[in-house]
């Protein structure tokens, strides 16, 4: 989808920006890609594989006490997961101690769920008087809030606390599609309570044109200005930012991007000639909320804030590197991903 169509933070007057005290300083927010977690070109299916993957590299990154080979309780008491009797599951507990897992987020992007119901009815455009618009968006919520779950119970059945929390039910909302409102209360009382919230990208109410489509990436960047995580990870189906599709064959990964005070940015590593900043971007004809010309936008806007974030492929070596937090500082030879970092930052450690 067009640039413009996506949905942008602006401190509208109605927002609270009360800046929100944890009890425990929050170490990571990290995005799941709809591309990395389901299969994005057939509807509605999930990539059991890399989900799997990707919830046992969070637990070993939550896991900051103890060997990261240690398995914890699972989480998913329900018939759907093979428990057959729920009292079998409450003795796996006994006395074990729960993860310390208190200090991440997770957002989620829908991929092959709810992108389509939206595209189709144009929810992402507004107009609730619609008879399709106000269909699509029951049909939109409904496949996003059920990848919700079925994304909480893969990371419960890794002993992971998870909370699934929808944007529209906590209350976010739009003005031409800038947010509006966003109680972000319940995240941060969920987080001191020792639990992992997991939101994702929803169909929300705008006052102006009805509806629209509210990306996870721009979730991610409103949670980042509150909350202040130490780092914020990216996984995605490619490893990292390319200067142009990475289809094709001349493509080149940039390593490290600066962005500066007034949210210029400029390629670090590594040194291409002829770069005038100007990546070339694809966005999958269905995507309704920008795809990787949102997720580096959004990106830009936290590294300003001095907050690393790093987009890596997902389900890879790589990936969990950045979320145990070891690519801080100068980026490893044999480490591939992209890492977008305020240029005060990149001027200090230089």
């Amino acid at each position: 989808m067009e640039e413009e169509q996506q949905t942008i933070i602006n401190h509208h007057p109605n927002i609270s920006n009360d800046i929100l005290t944890l009890t425990k300083p929050l170490r990571c927010i990290v995005k799941l890609g709809g591309a990395a977690i389901t299969c994005k070109n057939e509807i509605e299916k999930i990539n059991e594989e890399n989900l799997g993957i990707v919830s046992s590299h969070l637990r070993q990154a939550m896991m900051v006490s103890s060997s990261t080979s240690e398995k914890v309780p699972g989480m998913d008491w329900s018939k759907r997961s093979g428990v057959s009797e729920i009292s079998t599951a409450v003795d796996d507990f006994g006395d074990q101690s729960l993860l310390d897992s208190s200090n991440f987020i997770i957002v989620h992007g829908a991929g092959s769920f709810g992108h389509f119901q939206a595209s189709k009815s144009g929810v992402h455009k507004g107009g609730l008087h619609l008879p399709l618009v106000k269909a699509g968006f029951v049909a939109t919520r409904i496949s996003v809030t059920s990848l919700n779950l079925e994304i909480v119970r893969a990371l419960a059945r890794e002993g992971i606390p998870s909370i699934g929390m929808s944007p529209f039910a906590c209350g976010w909302s739009t003005c031409q599609r800038n947010i509006a409102a966003a109680d972000t209360s319940q995240v941060a009382k969920a987080i001191d309570s020792g639990f992992v919230p997991v939101l994702h990208g929803d169909a929300v109410l705008d006052d102006l044109q009805g509806c629209t489509i509210l990306s996870g990436d721009v979730i991610i960047r409103h949670l980042a200005e509150l909350l202040k995580p130490e780092y914020v990870v990216f996984l995605t189906d490619v490893l990292g930012v390319y200067d142009r599709p990475p289809t094709d064959s001349n493509a080149v990964l940039l390593r490290e991007i600066a962005v500066d005070e007034d949210g210029n940015w400029s390629i670090v590593k590594p040194a291409l000639e002829n770069m005038n900043n100007q990546v070339k971007i694809t966005v999958a004809a269905h995507d309704t909320t920008g795809g990787m010309v949102t997720k580096i936008s959004e990106a830009a806007m936290i590294a300003k804030l001095g907050i690393d974030v790093y987009i890596v492929k997902a389900a890879t070596n790589h990936s969990f590197r950045a979320l145990n937090g070891e690519i801080r500082g100068d980026i490893p030879d044999d480490w591939f991903g992209t890492v977008i970092r305020s240029s005060r930052q990149n001027q200090g450690s230089s």
